[in-house]
């Protein structure tokens, strides 16, 4: 099983005229393999992994997903602002079949809001939404999860969480994981692709990925 992106290319229209975000861009993501993004701020990092997700579409080129595949973990789009977080978890819930009374008790376990998790999201703060969202993506299981550097929220006991969390994802799932700390992707990941300038480039060995981040 396999995700496969087919010379994608994602451009935007700015004032400035066309900006090209991803450049004839192929990638493939196998079953069980963790693969980190490496690119500086602003290189499209976050809108290649939501490419991936199904978040947004290529300008031109396919994607091909043989697998489940999680919203960006951190993510807060597919959230509806003006339910409580315990609606979106019963709702997410429901459109993926799992059981809604024990989804309900882990999000809210994991995330740590305590009485927040019944208040609408629209009064959340970024880092809420993200925990609300990284424990909603860890409730349900899927084959690929995608996970962008916003989930390095919270406190080090927090954080500490997130990464058993993963680490135990991992040993059952394929991982895309975009950030800018190297000692996180060698934990998670055993090969990487670096992003700049619209082209992608991938490397089996993450160590030379590396090398060549830290050249750009």
């Amino acid at each position: 099983m396999t995700i496969v992106l087919e010379n994608i290319s994602k451009t935007y229209e700015t004032r400035k005229g066309e900006r090209v975000i991803l450049d004839n861009a192929s990638l493939t993501i196998n079953r069980g393999e963790s693969i980190g993004i490496l690119g500086r701020n602003g290189a499209g990092k976050t809108t290649l992994l939501r490419m991936i997700g199904g978040v947004e579409m290529p300008t031109v080129g396919r994607i091909r997903r043989e697998m489940s595949v999680s919203w960006p973990l951190g993510f807060s789009g597919g959230l509806q602002s003006s339910l409580t977080g315990a609606e979106n978890t019963r709702f997410i819930a429901r459109v993926y079949g799992v059981p809604i009374p024990s989804t309900l008790k882990s999000v809210n376990e994991f995330a740590e809001l305590g009485d927040y998790f019944y208040v609408p999201v629209k009064n959340y703060s970024s880092g809420m939404m993200a925990r609300l969202s990284f424990g909603i993506s860890l409730a349900v299981e899927f084959d690929c999860y995608l996970i962008d550097e916003i989930i390095a929220v919270g406190d080090p006991s927090f954080r500490r969480k997130c990464d058993e969390a993963l680490a135990a994802r991992r040993a059952k799932s394929s991982t895309v994981m975009v950030s800018h700390e190297m000692t996180t992707l060698k934990r998670f990941c055993s090969s990487a692709a670096v992003l700049s300038n619209g082209k992608l480039t991938y490397y089996r060995d993450i160590e030379e990925a590396a090398r060549v981040y830290a050249a750009l």
